[in-house]
């Protein structure tokens, strides 16, 4: 009468880790996004669960109240792609290549104009996959990003 009572106890553990851990949120990883959208530069965060679907939310560094969120799918094989809304009512459809589990560069076609960003990249590392507005850089300034004056 135990062992069978032992078993599906050990049962009903084993189904109910997993579940309290992906709500725990430990089948996820949430990295910082810089994006340049119509010249304008936007910083955030994605959090990508290991279904390959995630949310995203950046902002605008020259209006913080301008803000945007959006949803994705990827997998290693085909990259990624999704769509984001922002506050302004300007919308945008992305595509996006992975360079690793956790991180990786897109562009995208926004109601105001092209949108290039990465995800999980220093901004070192992040030069060759952003295109920056002509005479401006990308640096770091106070605690934040920025784009400066060459």
């Amino acid at each position: 009468m135990m062992k069978p009572l032992i078993g599906v106890l050990a049962a009903c553990i084993g189904l109910a880790v997993p579940a309290a851990l992906a709500a725990a949120g430990l089948f996820s990883a949430t990295r910082q996004v810089i994006a340049i959208v119509a010249g304008d530069l936007f910083v955030g965060e994605a959090e990508g669960n290991v279904s390959g679907a995630g949310t995203l939310a950046i902002r605008s560094q020259s209006d913080p109240n301008l803000t945007c969120i959006g949803q994705f799918t990827s997998s290693a094989e085909l990259g990624g792609s999704g769509q984001i809304q922002c506050s302004d009512g300007a919308f945008a459809t992305f595509q996006f290549q992975r360079l690793s589990m956790f991180s990786g560069y897109g562009t995208g076609s926004f109601s105001r104009g092209s949108m290039s960003f990465v995800y999980g990249l220093t901004v070192e590392e992040a030069a060759p996959y952003l295109k920056l507005p002509d005479g401006k850089k990308l640096m770091l300034e106070g605690a934040g990003l920025a784009l400066v004056n060459l």
